[in-house]
Protein backbone atom coordinates (compact mmCIF):
# COMPACT_ATOMS: atom_id res chain seq x y z
CA UNK A 1 0.00 0.00 0.00
CA UNK A 2 1.49 3.31 -1.46
CA UNK A 3 2.08 5.82 1.43
CA UNK A 4 0.18 8.90 1.26
CA UNK A 5 1.24 12.43 2.91
CA UNK A 6 -1.36 13.60 5.34
CA UNK A 7 -2.21 17.04 3.98
CA UNK A 8 -3.43 15.02 1.13
CA UNK A 9 -5.32 12.53 3.00
CA UNK A 10 -6.39 15.26 4.99
CA UNK A 11 -8.21 17.04 1.60
CA UNK A 12 -8.93 13.53 0.13
CA UNK A 13 -11.51 13.87 2.79
CA UNK A 14 -12.46 16.66 3.03
CA UNK A 15 -11.49 18.68 -0.10
CA UNK A 16 -10.95 22.34 -0.47
CA UNK A 17 -13.61 24.01 -1.63
CA UNK A 18 -12.47 27.34 -1.62
CA UNK A 19 -8.70 27.74 -2.82
CA UNK A 20 -6.78 30.67 -1.11
CA UNK A 21 -3.46 32.54 -2.45
CA UNK A 22 -1.05 32.50 -0.41
CA UNK A 23 -0.60 35.86 1.30
CA UNK A 24 2.25 37.36 2.55
CA UNK A 25 2.20 38.78 6.31
CA UNK A 26 4.11 41.60 7.15
CA UNK A 27 6.09 42.09 10.55
CA UNK A 28 3.49 44.29 11.43
CA UNK A 29 0.21 41.79 11.31
CA UNK A 30 -1.23 41.90 14.61
CA UNK A 31 -3.86 38.62 15.00
CA UNK A 32 -5.52 40.92 17.70
CA UNK A 33 -6.51 43.21 15.20
CA UNK A 34 -9.76 42.87 12.83
CA UNK A 35 -9.26 41.69 9.70
CA UNK A 36 -9.14 44.03 6.52
CA UNK A 37 -9.94 42.31 3.59
CA UNK A 38 -11.95 38.47 2.66
CA UNK A 39 -8.21 36.92 1.51
CA UNK A 40 -6.66 38.39 4.90
CA UNK A 41 -9.61 37.04 6.84
CA UNK A 42 -9.03 33.27 5.09
CA UNK A 43 -5.38 33.85 5.18
CA UNK A 44 -6.02 33.23 9.62
CA UNK A 45 -8.66 30.80 9.01
CA UNK A 46 -6.03 28.91 7.64
CA UNK A 47 -2.95 29.60 9.96
CA UNK A 48 -5.49 28.40 12.91
CA UNK A 49 -6.61 25.46 11.62
CA UNK A 50 -2.83 24.89 11.24
CA UNK A 51 -1.96 25.05 15.06
CA UNK A 52 -5.08 22.65 15.91
CA UNK A 53 -4.37 19.38 16.93
CA UNK A 54 -5.84 16.55 14.26
CA UNK A 55 -6.99 14.73 17.70
CA UNK A 56 -8.61 17.01 20.84
CA UNK A 57 -9.23 14.81 24.17
CA UNK A 58 -12.25 16.44 26.33
CA UNK A 59 -11.70 17.32 29.62
CA UNK A 60 -15.50 16.05 31.52
CA UNK A 61 -16.03 16.89 34.81
CA UNK A 62 -17.73 13.91 36.53
CA UNK A 63 -19.54 16.73 38.83
CA UNK A 64 -21.08 18.77 36.40
CA UNK A 65 -23.04 15.57 34.66
CA UNK A 66 -24.65 14.88 38.93
CA UNK A 67 -26.38 17.91 37.96
CA UNK A 68 -29.77 18.64 36.89
CA UNK A 69 -29.68 18.37 33.37
CA UNK A 70 -33.46 19.09 32.42
CA UNK A 71 -34.26 22.51 31.88
CA UNK A 72 -38.31 23.81 30.95
CA UNK A 73 -38.07 26.09 28.44
CA UNK A 74 -41.59 28.37 27.67
CA UNK A 75 -42.39 28.54 23.94
CA UNK A 76 -44.70 31.28 24.49
CA UNK A 77 -42.43 34.37 24.97
CA UNK A 78 -41.62 36.78 27.99
CA UNK A 79 -43.58 38.91 29.56
CA UNK A 80 -43.64 41.98 28.66
CA UNK A 81 -42.16 44.97 31.28
CA UNK A 82 -44.93 47.11 33.10
CA UNK A 83 -45.54 50.14 31.35
CA UNK A 84 -42.57 52.89 31.90
CA UNK A 85 -39.91 50.36 32.38
CA UNK A 86 -39.25 49.37 29.00
CA UNK A 87 -36.93 52.23 27.24
CA UNK A 88 -37.28 53.32 24.31
CA UNK A 89 -36.47 52.08 20.40
CA UNK A 90 -34.07 55.05 20.46
CA UNK A 91 -32.47 54.68 23.35
CA UNK A 92 -31.63 50.73 22.75
CA UNK A 93 -30.37 51.66 19.51
CA UNK A 94 -28.07 54.07 20.84
CA UNK A 95 -26.78 51.58 23.42
CA UNK A 96 -26.08 48.53 20.45
CA UNK A 97 -23.95 51.48 19.07
CA UNK A 98 -22.11 52.04 21.27
CA UNK A 99 -21.30 48.64 22.87
CA UNK A 100 -20.43 47.61 19.19
CA UNK A 101 -18.07 50.53 19.42
CA UNK A 102 -16.18 49.52 22.97
CA UNK A 103 -16.19 46.08 21.72
CA UNK A 104 -14.04 46.99 18.90
CA UNK A 105 -11.55 49.11 21.17
CA UNK A 106 -11.76 45.98 23.70
CA UNK A 107 -10.73 43.60 20.67
CA UNK A 108 -8.30 46.21 19.77
CA UNK A 109 -6.27 47.22 22.64
CA UNK A 110 -6.85 43.18 24.46
CA UNK A 111 -3.01 42.61 23.76
CA UNK A 112 -2.30 46.08 25.83
CA UNK A 113 -4.66 45.23 28.44
CA UNK A 114 -3.62 41.74 29.08
CA UNK A 115 0.28 42.98 29.27
CA UNK A 116 -0.53 45.08 32.66
CA UNK A 117 0.69 43.62 35.58
CA UNK A 118 -2.09 43.00 38.03
CA UNK A 119 -1.65 43.63 41.82
CA UNK A 120 0.47 41.27 44.17
CA UNK A 121 -2.76 40.22 45.56
CA UNK A 122 -4.76 39.40 42.25
CA UNK A 123 -4.61 35.10 41.52
CA UNK A 124 -6.48 34.05 38.54
CA UNK A 125 -8.06 30.81 39.46
CA UNK A 126 -7.80 27.70 37.00
CA UNK A 127 -10.96 27.64 34.36
CA UNK A 128 -12.28 24.82 36.39
CA UNK A 129 -12.16 25.64 39.72
CA UNK A 130 -15.98 26.51 40.59
CA UNK A 131 -15.44 27.38 44.13
CA UNK A 132 -12.17 29.32 43.08
CA UNK A 133 -14.11 31.36 40.66
CA UNK A 134 -17.26 32.14 42.86
CA UNK A 135 -14.50 33.69 45.60
CA UNK A 136 -12.62 35.30 42.73
CA UNK A 137 -15.72 37.08 41.84
CA UNK A 138 -17.84 37.35 44.16
CA UNK A 139 -15.58 37.55 47.67
CA UNK A 140 -14.96 34.89 50.27
CA UNK A 141 -17.62 37.17 52.06
CA UNK A 142 -20.82 36.51 50.79
CA UNK A 143 -19.73 32.69 49.56
CA UNK A 144 -19.21 32.09 53.09
CA UNK A 145 -22.71 33.72 54.52
CA UNK A 146 -24.55 32.41 51.31
CA UNK A 147 -26.69 34.90 50.88
CA UNK A 148 -27.20 37.55 48.37
CA UNK A 149 -26.88 41.33 49.75
CA UNK A 150 -26.06 44.74 48.78
CA UNK A 151 -22.96 45.61 47.10
CA UNK A 152 -20.41 47.02 49.21
CA UNK A 153 -19.33 50.67 48.25
CA UNK A 154 -15.83 51.07 47.14
CA UNK A 155 -12.85 52.85 48.62
CA UNK A 156 -9.36 53.17 49.70
CA UNK A 157 -7.91 50.28 51.18
CA UNK A 158 -10.53 47.27 50.00
CA UNK A 159 -10.16 44.14 50.76
CA UNK A 160 -10.87 42.47 47.35
CA UNK A 161 -10.33 39.08 48.21
CA UNK A 162 -13.36 39.51 50.66
CA UNK A 163 -15.86 41.46 48.58
CA UNK A 164 -15.00 39.86 44.99
CA UNK A 165 -12.40 41.46 42.29
CA UNK A 166 -14.22 44.07 39.84
CA UNK A 167 -14.55 42.54 35.76
CA UNK A 168 -11.43 45.06 35.27
CA UNK A 169 -10.02 44.96 31.57
CA UNK A 170 -6.09 43.53 33.00
CA UNK A 171 -8.55 40.52 34.30
CA UNK A 172 -10.72 39.75 31.46
CA UNK A 173 -8.15 40.17 28.61
CA UNK A 174 -6.41 36.97 30.06
CA UNK A 175 -9.25 34.95 30.22
CA UNK A 176 -10.36 32.92 26.78
CA UNK A 177 -13.99 32.36 25.52
CA UNK A 178 -13.69 29.08 27.28
CA UNK A 179 -12.93 30.16 30.81
CA UNK A 180 -15.50 32.95 30.36
CA UNK A 181 -18.12 30.58 29.52
CA UNK A 182 -17.48 28.35 32.24
CA UNK A 183 -17.20 31.24 34.81
CA UNK A 184 -20.57 32.60 33.99
CA UNK A 185 -22.12 29.07 34.47
CA UNK A 186 -20.33 28.64 37.67
CA UNK A 187 -21.63 32.28 39.21
CA UNK A 188 -25.33 31.53 37.34
CA UNK A 189 -25.06 28.21 38.98
CA UNK A 190 -24.30 29.81 42.48
CA UNK A 191 -27.31 32.44 41.75
CA UNK A 192 -29.81 29.75 40.72
CA UNK A 193 -28.95 27.62 44.09
CA UNK A 194 -30.04 30.53 46.26
CA UNK A 195 -33.35 31.59 44.27
CA UNK A 196 -32.46 34.73 43.65
CA UNK A 197 -34.67 36.87 41.76
CA UNK A 198 -34.77 40.53 42.51
CA UNK A 199 -37.17 42.39 42.72
CA UNK A 200 -37.68 46.23 41.53
CA UNK A 201 -39.58 48.58 43.72
CA UNK A 202 -40.60 50.92 41.07
CA UNK A 203 -39.63 51.94 37.77
CA UNK A 204 -37.15 55.06 39.25
CA UNK A 205 -35.29 51.52 40.64
CA UNK A 206 -31.40 52.63 40.27
CA UNK A 207 -31.33 48.72 39.05
CA UNK A 208 -33.61 49.17 36.65
CA UNK A 209 -31.03 50.97 33.83
CA UNK A 210 -28.48 48.24 34.10
CA UNK A 211 -30.92 45.41 33.69
CA UNK A 212 -32.48 47.12 30.61
CA UNK A 213 -29.16 47.25 29.34
CA UNK A 214 -28.42 43.87 29.69
CA UNK A 215 -31.91 42.95 28.20
CA UNK A 216 -31.23 45.43 24.89
CA UNK A 217 -28.00 43.98 24.30
CA UNK A 218 -28.79 40.12 24.74
CA UNK A 219 -31.74 41.00 22.77
CA UNK A 220 -31.07 43.40 20.12
CA UNK A 221 -26.86 42.90 19.58
CA UNK A 222 -26.40 39.31 19.90
CA UNK A 223 -30.11 38.65 18.50
CA UNK A 224 -31.97 37.32 21.06
CA UNK A 225 -35.41 38.79 19.79
CA UNK A 226 -37.63 36.65 21.85
CA UNK A 227 -36.09 38.85 25.06
CA UNK A 228 -36.95 42.08 23.34
CA UNK A 229 -39.55 44.56 24.64
CA UNK A 230 -42.11 46.35 22.04
CA UNK A 231 -40.13 49.80 21.83
CA UNK A 232 -42.21 52.59 23.59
Amino acid sequence: MAWIPAESAVEELMPRLLPVEPCDLTESFDPSVPPSTPQEYLRRVQIEAAQCPDVVVAQIDPKKLKRKQSVNVSLSGCQPAPEGYSPTLQWQQQQVAQFSSVRQSVIRHRSHWKSQQLDSNVTMPKSEDEEGWKKFCLGERLCAEGAVGPATSEGPGIDYVQIGFPPLLSIVSRMNQATVTSVLEYLSNWFGERDFTPELDSKDDERVPALNLLICLVSRYFDQRDLADEPS
